[in-house]
């Protein structure tokens, strides 16, 4: 992205290549951009994710616990 703006996420595309796997991500304004990742990198991916929205969930059931 020449502008730097933030962009939604429009869609997204994971791609199996012989080296590993391509990543492609678009905006909803038309960027778009590809990268290459490992196995390893996305499994830390997924684990980032996976503790990020496991957060949400814990602050999202506080907030709702009877006191």
């Amino acid at each position: 992205m020449a502008d730097n703006q933030v962009q939604s996420l429009s869609q997204f595309i994971l791609s199996e290549t012989p080296d590993g796997y391509l990543l492609e991500i678009e905006g909803d304004g038309g960027g778009s951009m590809a990268v290459t990742a490992t196995s390893a990198q996305l499994d830390a991916l997924i684990d980032a994710l996976d503790d990020l929205l496991s957060e949400d969930e814990a602050a999202a059931d506080e907030v709702g616990a009877p006191h």
